[in-house]
């Protein structure tokens, strides 16, 4: 079997991929985002953790795990860090003291005034077309999950059947 050239238009091209895209799309976010997350002294998953709490103050960490993709074990040392800087707090639900809630101090509120300015819609370069591509990137996110979902179902049967 002859080996493949570059020009081959049998040979898959990266730049052709949609999961290269995306991947080097998320790295060139983080790289823009990286001077201002420096200047707030977070990390870009702290920084989520702080926006989906100023969305919705006082959650449960499951209920804040399952908002930003995140397991318990990865969530939780980021929650230790935000609260050592003084940004949140964490306590026992009352209510149900297996469930441990989220919610912001009063310096975690102060960071949204420094943080909101430092957007980057306008760097991204679409213009009108930002909000088509945002929804268009979460469909494809919620099709690939519900397709995960659905193969980790099947592979469950097949190995009970086993």
């Amino acid at each position: 079997m002859p080996t493949p050239t570059p020009n081959d238009p049998n040979v898959p091209k990266l730049a052709n991929f949609l999961c290269f895209a995306i991947y080097s799309a998320n790295l060139a976010y983080g790289r823009a985002y990286k001077p201002i997350l420096d200047e707030l002294g977070l990390t870009y998953t702290q920084y989520i953790a702080i926006i989906a709490l100023w969305e919705e103050d006082d959650q449960s960490v499951g209920g804040l795990g399952e908002k930003l993709f995140l397991e318990s074990n990865t969530l939780t040392p980021i929650l230790k860090k935000l609260e050592a800087l003084g940004y949140i707090r964490r306590r026992r639900d009352p209510a149900d003291e297996r469930q441990v809630r989220v919610s912001l101090t009063p310096e975690g509120r102060k960071l949204r005034e420094k943080a909101l300015p430092m957007n980057l819609v306008a760097a991204a370069g679409l213009g009108e077309d930002f909000p088509v591509v945002q929804k268009a990137v979460v469909r494809l996110r919620n099709n690939l999950l519900k397709t995960a979902r659905g193969q980790a179902a099947e592979m469950a049967v097949a190995k009970a059947a086993e």
